[in-house]
């Protein structure tokens, strides 16, 4: 009976495991809002399948489909780069999300001045027409 018991609790956290696993799908639409300086900012970054790996863009208002560079997803962390261009300036921001469901969190990070400054984003996911 233990033993039932012991396999059932493995195959249970197991299956628990896996559904953590599917939440932590990328892929879509997602509109994201953070704070620099005080001010209320927004982006939207979209995520597609290209083949086995991921690729994307990421837009601001002021500036359309930005490529994303080193797209990763690794044990429901997504990671890549995007150029971001103020004015004459090429700025580097490099982010780092968890993904949960429909929902995104994580940082941004730029380095300026030889000084990483980082900022809170959060994004959510498009529902998709049906």
């Amino acid at each position: 009976m233990k033993t039932i018991l012991s396999a059932a609790l493995v195959l249970g956290l197991c299956g628990f495991a896996g559904a953590r696993g599917e939440k932590a799908d990328p892929v879509g639409t997602w509109k994201c809002e953070y704070e620099i300086g005080g001010q209320k900012r927004t982006s939207t970054l979209t995520i597609k399948k290209d083949g086995d790996k991921l690729a994307g863009t990421m837009s601001w208002p002021d500036q359309k489909d930005a490529k994303l560079k080193d797209v990763k997803l690794k044990d429901g962390d997504l990671t890549f780069s995007a150029e971001r261009v103020l004015m004459d300036n090429k700025i580097t921001v490099e982010y780092k999300f968890t993904i949960d469901g429909d929902k995104l969190k994580g940082k941004g990070a730029v380095e300026t001045g030889g000084e990483k400054r980082e900022f809170d984003i959060e994004g959510k996911r498009e529902k998709k027409d049906k």
